[in-house]
């Protein structure tokens, strides 16, 4: 089947035509594709397929499901939007010809590489393979050596050590936000694999489809509930009541993945001692914001006026589950340790440090009474970071966030290492 235009969009050369999907130029919408999913399954390298009416549609939510929240999360990936039931736009990028497979638990493939291991053995952190896409000789496993070895470069990137780090901590965390979130479905995300292509800037995104071919889902941890595509292919004979299994296994996937990103019902006070601080607490503000964390100032004084401190606190306590106090007093800290002295939620102490003065300003904060329990930090964003670390605990979108963070800071030194290497000082 041709087209000429989708969604709106005019349709170029086909670029490559796979299995289960299409992926065609985008003349007017420049370093972009689009992509379009078939009604097809298939198995083991295509030596099984069938047709599968309502799979495009199914496979192509999932996928735009999964990238809104990654994307959402921070993350560089090569998706835009989806445009029809059946395709999406995706940034144009040159595949790099790796599969990246996590693990959480030893089931499957492993196993029969791996004979003595036993099923559902939990790898901690999580076991990572890597595969080269070669559908003749069945995807062989491969080293990282090898694709050292390979010498690959695409769009002017090199395929390094660094990029093989940077690409496995990716997957890593990909997994591990994806974990989480079906975690709170009640459902295990056993493994799962993704691919990486190199953009026209020549940078490293997350691209493909992610959807019910990539991992496997066990329901309740309870591989007997599988609703992933190894229902399929562990089918020895297929009948139409079989794909129909198999498709209602998808549409649940699917489902599920409604309104994944949880609701944002915590929030940080962030309390002053004077309204002259106010600079210092806009930017603790301006750093939680990027954490996804909501945010109110207030002004109050423990010393000179400390039941109006202790009604603020109240306020907050009578109304929220979920809640973090950061304190910004400088001099004489009262703020912070009255603050902790009358309430079960977490105070962080964040003082506007006078840095010609720094050790007697950070003092009272540090040198509290026995019985209190707030923390010390002196930089706005450490105190932000410190905020959404106890709140990620219990909302995994800040945490992916969090998570996010660390490997853009891999990132970052990444690059710093890659423009200093080879030059020598005298």
């Amino acid at each position: 089947m041709s087209f000429t235009e989708i969604g709106g969009h005019k349709l170029g050369k086909l670029i490559i035509e796979g299995k289960t999907k299409q992926v065609y130029d985008l003349p007017n919408k420049k370093g972009h594709c689009l992509i379009l999913s078939k009604d097809r399954i298939t198995a083991g390298d295509g030596v099984k397929a069938h047709d599968l009416a309502g799979k495009a549609a199914i496979s192509t939510q999932t996928n735009g499901k999964v990238f809104e929240l990654l994307n959402a999360a921070g993350l560089n990936t090569a998706f835009v939007e989806t445009v029809t039931e059946t395709a999406f736009i995706a940034k144009k990028c040159f595949m790099i010809p790796i599969e990246w497979v996590c693990r959480r638990l030893a089931t499957g493939s492993f196993l029969r590489r791996n004979p003595g291991v036993p099923e559902g053995f939990r790898f901690c952190p999580p076991k990572q393979e890597i595969f080269f896409k070669d559908d003749a000789n069945h995807d062989p496993q491969w080293c990282e050596e090898q694709i050292l070895a390979a010498g690959f470069e695409f769009n002017g990137r090199k395929i390094g050590q660094n990029e093989i780090d940077f690409m496995r901590q990716y997957t890593i965390v990909v997994f591990e936000i994806l974990e989480k979130a079906w975690a709170t479905r009640q459902c295990a995300l056993i493994d799962m694999k993704i691919e990486f292509g190199v953009n026209d800037d020549g940078n490293i995104i997350l691209a493909d489809v992610i959807d019910s071919d990539s991992w496997r889902l066990w329901p309740d941890g309870d591989k007997r509930l599988m609703v992933d595509k190894q229902v399929y292919r562990n089918l020895t004979k297929v009948s139409q009541s079989d794909l129909d299994t198999v498709k209602r296994n998808f549409e649940w996937v699917s489902k599920q993945l409604d309104n994944i990103i949880p609701k944002n019902d915590s929030l940080v006070v962030i309390l002053m001692g004077s309204a002259s601080d106010l600079v210092h607490c806009e930017k603790i503000g301006k750093y939680c914001q990027e954490y996804g964390l909501n945010v109110e100032l207030r002004v109050s004084s423990a010393h000179k006026g400390t039941r109006t401190t202790l009604d603020i606190v109240a306020e907050y306590e009578g109304s929220l589950g979920k809640l973090v106090f950061i304190t910004v007093a400088g001099r004489s800290n009262g703020l912070g340790p009255v603050l902790s002295g009358n309430t079960t939620y977490p105070v962080i102490n964040c003082p506007p440090v006078d840095y010609a003065n720094v050790n007697l300003d950070i003092w009272s904060s540090l040198n509290v009474p026995s019985g209190l329990g707030c923390s010390t930090v002196i930089y706005p964003e450490a105190a932000a970071l410190h905020a959404a670390q106890i709140l990620g605990i219990n909302n995994y979108f800040i945490w992916s966030k969090l998570r996010v963070k660390q490997l853009k800071l891999l990132s970052a030194l990444q690059k710093g290492d890659a423009n200093v290497k080879g030059v020598r000082t005298a």
